[in-house]
C-alpha cells in the first residue's frame, strides 16, 4: 500500500538513522525480512464472481471479543524511541479501530500504563521469559491484575539473532526521560541499552504450562513454523498458535510465514486459533493469510513508521486504510465475510 511505502520513507528521513535500523532491520543478510513480504505475493488470489457481494463484513470474533477486522497490533520493543506517546498512542488507536494490541515485555510503558489508556479494550502481554522465575511470576500476576487476557510467549528467541544492520550502530541511546519498564511498577536498567537486551533462555514444552499455571491466563505460542511445533504447542495446551520468524529478526534463510501457514493450519485442524504476522503490507495479503487458515494476522513494522511520523492518529489512519482495504478485497474475491474466505480463494503462482 501506497501509505505504508511512504510513511516508511518519512521514518527513514526523520529518525535518527540508530533507531530506524533497529526497527527496520533483520537477521543476517536480511533474506527472510524479504522474503516475508515477496512470499505472500507469490500467492495469487482467486476472485469468484457474480456473487452478490457489494460490502463485505471483515469483523471476526476472536477468544470471545468481536473485532473490526482480523488485523491485531503485535509486539513492538521500545515504541518511545518513535514517539514519545509510544506504547499508549498505539493502545488507544488500537482500541479506537476496534482491535487488539499487545504489549511487549521490552516496552518504554509499564503494563498498569498501558492498560489504563485503554481499560475497555482488549489486550495481550507479550512474554520473554528471563532466568528470575520469581520475578517473570511477579509479571504476569501484574499482568491478570491489569486485565491483559492473554498471554502472548515468545519462543523463538533462545539467543538474539545477527543483526549486522542494528549492530553496527552500537547501543541505541533513549531520549532523555524515556526507559524500559521491568512490569513491576518500576523500570530497568537503562538509559543507553539496546531495545532488546540479556535475559533470554532456551525454554522447553514444560515452560508452557507453567505460564499458564502461574498466569491464570490462556498462553499463545509465538514464534511456531512447522506442523510439528504447531501438534506439540496444541498438546502444551497453548490457547493458539502465532506462525511467526520474528519478522526476519532471527534466523536468516528461514521460513516465510506464508509459506509456513497452510503447514501449520493443516495440522493445527480448528483445535486453537492460529495467527501470522511477517510481511502483512495491505489488504490482500489479510485475504491470504485467511484463505491459508489464519484466524488473523498481526502487523508490526506498519503501524512502528505510522506511529513515527503521526503519533496516535498515524496509527489510526493505518489501521483504517488496512481494515478498508481487506474489506475491499474479500468484496473483490467474493466474500461477504471472513468465514466464506477460503482455499480457493488463493493458489500458488509458482506450483
Amino acid at each position: 500500500m501506497e501509505i505504508l511505502r511512504d510513511l516508511q520513507v518519512k521514518a527513514r528521513a526523520t529518525l535518527p538513522r540508530p533507531v530506524y535500523d533497529y526497527f527496520a532491520g533483520g537477521a543476517g543478510d536480511e533474506r527472510t525480512l524479504a522474503e516475508n513480504d515477496a512470499a505472500w505475493r507469490a500467492l495469487w488470489l482467486v476472485p469468484r464472481v457474480l456473487t452478490g457481494v457489494a460490502v463485505a463484513d471483515p469483523s471476526v470474533e476472536l477468544f470471545g471479543r468481536r473485532l473490526r477486522a482480523p488485523l491485531l497490533l503485535a509486539p513492538v520493543a521500545a515504541l518511545r524511541l518513535l514517539h514519545p506517546d509510544g506504547e499508549v498512542a498505539c493502545a488507544r488507536a488500537a482500541a479506537d479501530a476496534g482491535t487488539v494490541f499487545c504489549l511487549s515485555t521490552r516496552a518504554t510503558a509499564d503494563l498498569a500504563e498501558v492498560a489504563a489508556a485503554a481499560p475497555d479494550a482488549p489486550r495481550w502481554f507479550q512474554l520473554y521469559m528471563g532466568p528470575d522465575r520469581g520475578t517473570v511470576a511477579e509479571m504476569l500476576r501484574r499482568a491478570r491484575e491489569h486485565g491483559y487476557e492473554q498471554i502472548v510467549l515468545t519462543v523463538d528467541l533462545p539467543v538474539a539473532g545477527r543483526r549486522d544492520r542494528e549492530d553496527r550502530h552500537g547501543p541505541v541511546a533513549f531520549p532523555a526521560g524515556v526507559t524500559l519498564a521491568d512490569h513491576l511498577g518500576g523500570v530497568t536498567d537503562p538509559a543507553t541499552a539496546k531495545p532488546v537486551v540479556g535475559g533470554w533462555q532456551a525454554l522447553t514444552w514444560e515452560d508452557v504450562a507453567w505460564v499458564r499455571e502461574v498466569s491464570n491466563l490462556p498462553v499463545m505460542v509465538k514464534g511456531i513454523l512447522t506442523a510439528e511445533d504447531a501438534r506439540r504447542a496444541v498438546r502444551a495446551g497453548a490457547s493458539a498458535i502465532v506462525v511467526s520468524n520474528h519478522g526476519g529478526r532471527q534466523l536468516d534463510g528461514c521460513l516465510p510465514t506464508a509459506v509456513a501457514l497452510p503447514d501449520v493450519t493443516a495440522a493445527v485442524a480448528g483445535a486453537v486459533p492460529v495467527l501470522v504476522d511477517g510481511g502483512i503490507r495491505d489488504g490482500g495479503d489479510v485475504v491470504r493469510a485467511l484463505a491459508c487458515g489464519a484466524s488473523a494476522v498481526l502487523i508490526g513494522r506498519p503501524y512502528a513508521w505510522a506511529l513515527a511520523c503521526g503519533g496516535q492518529a498515524g496509527v489510526a489512519r493505518v489501521l483504517e486504510a488496512l481494515i478498508a482495504d481487506t474489506a475491499r478485497t474479500m468484496a473483490l474475491v467474493g466474500a461477504a465475510s471472513v468465514a466464506q474466505v477460503g482455499p480457493a480463494h488463493v493458489r500458488p503462482s509458482h506450483p
